[in-house]
């Protein structure tokens, strides 16, 4: 397999500034390319380490209600999540724009020390701040997965 590494997340936005803002002020991302599409279009391209933000001008209002607590459990994006070395002064140094959903939750029966926090960003996405979370040493494996063409080839036998 040919080497893979993750790039970005895309993002539609009613207001491409305030978000840009949120995440350059508090979690370190900065602006890496501005593509001009002409008229009020345009792409705007956060980085932080090798990870990116895309954003681009929402073309209609979402139907959907905002997400709620840790994010959506229909299929699709969730949550962003981010590591920091104490969501408690994360917090504090965020202030009024931390707008918490669920939280701060200890998670000390799975990982010692694993704390968590849900926020909202200026346009409703749900935001994970975590601190103390490490991987496990020894994941098993998933177990098999019968996909969708395998099982109708199997009710056909």
């Amino acid at each position: 397999m040919s080497a893979v590494n993750f790039s970005h997340v895309a993002l539609n936005c009613r207001n491409m500034a305030a978000v840009e803002a949120f995440y350059t002020t508090h979690f370190g991302f900065r602006r890496a390319r501005l593509i001009d599409l002409g008229g009020d279009g345009q792409i705007l391209f956060l980085k932080s380490g090798s990870v990116y933000l895309e954003l681009f001008q929402a073309a209609e209002t979402s139907s959907v209600e905002p997400p709620q607590n840790d994010g959506p459990s229909t299929p699709g994006v969730r949550h962003l999540a981010f590591q920091v070395a104490d969501i408690d002064a994360k917090l504090a140094e965020m202030g009024a724009a931390a707008e918490v959903t669920l939280g701060p939750l200890a998670f000390d029966d799975f990982i010692p020390g694993w704390k968590t926090v849900w926020v909202r960003d200026p346009e409703g996405m749900i935001v994970e701040i975590s601190q103390g979370f490490v991987d496990q040493g020894d994941v098993p494996p998933m177990p098999a997965v019968a996909t969708p063409a395998a099982t109708a080839s199997a009710a056909t036998i």
